[in-house]
């Protein structure tokens, strides 16, 4: 906790000398506002987002430290799903049970699962963030980590603007730009949101109906089946090739079958013809069998702890489901710096995971995979601090 909380304060500082330098900031908002008028942003809108507009950079700390990414899987669990985080989701259930069975109904989307989204974003509507969204928007478009992204949803967050379906004032939420009860990207609220109270704008602020139709109609467009599992935990043999557990590695359930896997509690597993293995912590950590619903989670959230995540909530829901396996996992994390570290080893050593990001992504997870074979380790593909440490000591 202590290397963490250094290198946060370490990033805090350096981030914050790098914004004094940035003078070249001006300079790119001014080009910014000459593209927005070139997509025919309003002048109003403009003059009005600019007149505020700040470079954050405590936004780019948030960005480097990201838990979805850095925590262990188990951690990550225990501590956003909580007893009481499960007790009031249940009760927002009750609560909202007309509105939510409406949705249903309409979406084919469960509401456990809208609920659980929403006690994950935002705590069902307590913290839905207080960054001014187009200077989060501006910061992280400038920083030019993800630039083009973030560009199109300022751009996006300004016809928002320009539709009235929110003020600048009005535009607060997460430090990446996500705003309401469900945290929508500005782009994702233009191509998906719903006026389900029918009041002529798109409120998924204030309004329930308006942020829970948006919701199952994003799920819904960008493939959720009805009636499928998100994921199951499974039980693996002890022969089983843990270079098989990858999201991109697809078969049908009954192929899993005959190599071994089983439900956890030797339960029947559905008959789906599309499921991959996850182990969001390794080979001693639980292993997941997930499906193509799982992947629509992926969507909103390119992370699969958060997507392992909201199932486990959602299945809170409805019954008392612990995770059983994975107790022997290790519990430590690889700070941000350490993974640019490790990212930057595997390539000296000749394993490509492309320009270091800090980031585990597909491609260092494979090349974690070739270092593990050529070391005759599991590949699980997993960056453990007990594989830093190996990889530090290679030559």
């Amino acid at each position: 906790m202590l290397k963490i909380i250094f290198t946060v304060c370490f990033l805090i500082a350096s981030f914050s000398a790098q914004a004094i330098d940035k003078a070249n900031f001006s300079a790119w908002l001014r080009d910014f506002k000459a593209e927005a008028k070139a997509e025919h942003i309003s002048s109003k809108t403009i003059k009005n987002i600019f007149k505020k507009a700040k470079y954050l950079p405590e936004v780019i700390v948030l960005d480097r430290t990201q838990p979805e990414f850095v925590s262990p899987f188990l951690i990550y669990i225990d501590n956003r799903i909580t007893p009481n985080k499960i007790a009031l989701g249940r009760a927002m259930l009750l609560e909202h049970e007309a509105l939510l069975n409406q949705v249903e109904t309409q979406y084919g989307v469960p509401k456990n699962i809208l609920v659980a989204f929403w006690g994950l974003e935002t705590n069902y509507g307590e913290n839905k963030g207080d960054f001014a969204v187009p200077s989060s928007l501006m910061t992280l478009a400038y920083d030019g980590r993800r630039a083009e992204f973030f560009r199109s949803q300022l751009l996006d967050a300004m016809r928002i603007v320009d539709a009235k379906h929110n003020t600048v004032a009005g535009m607060r939420g997460s430090w990446a730009g996500a705003m309401g009860h469900l945290q929508f990207m500005p782009s994702t609220l233009l191509q998906y949101g719903v006026d389900a109270d029918g009041d002529g704008r798109i409120n998924i602020l204030t309004s329930l109906p308006d942020a829970f139709a948006s919701a199952a109609n994003y799920l819904a467009k960008t493939g959720w089946h009805k009636d499928e599992p998100m994921a199951v935990e499974v039980k693996l043999p002890a022969s089983f090739d843990y270079a098989q557990a990858q999201l991109i590695n697809r078969k049908s359930v009954a192929d899993w079958v005959k190599l071994g896997v089983f439900d956890i509690e030797n339960k029947a597993l559905p008959a789906l013809d599309s499921a991959a293995i996850v182990l969001p912590q390794g080979y001693q950590g639980p292993a997941f069998m997930v499906f193509s619903n799982f992947d629509v989670i992926m969507n909103w959230n390119h992370s699969v702890n958060y997507a392992l995540s909201v199932a486990h909530l959602a299945n809170q829901f409805v019954g008392d489901k612990p995770i059983v396996a994975g107790l022997e996992a290790e519990s430590e994390a690889l700070t941000f710096n350490e993974m640019w570290a490790l990212q930057g080893k595997l390539n000296e050593l000749g394993f490509d995971c492309g320009a270091p990001d800090g980031f585990p992504g597909l491609k260092t997870q494979a090349a974690i995979r070739q270092y593990q074979a050529s070391k005759n380790l599991p590949q699980d593909g997993y960056a453990s601090p007990s594989l830093y440490q190996q990889l530090l000591r290679s030559e």
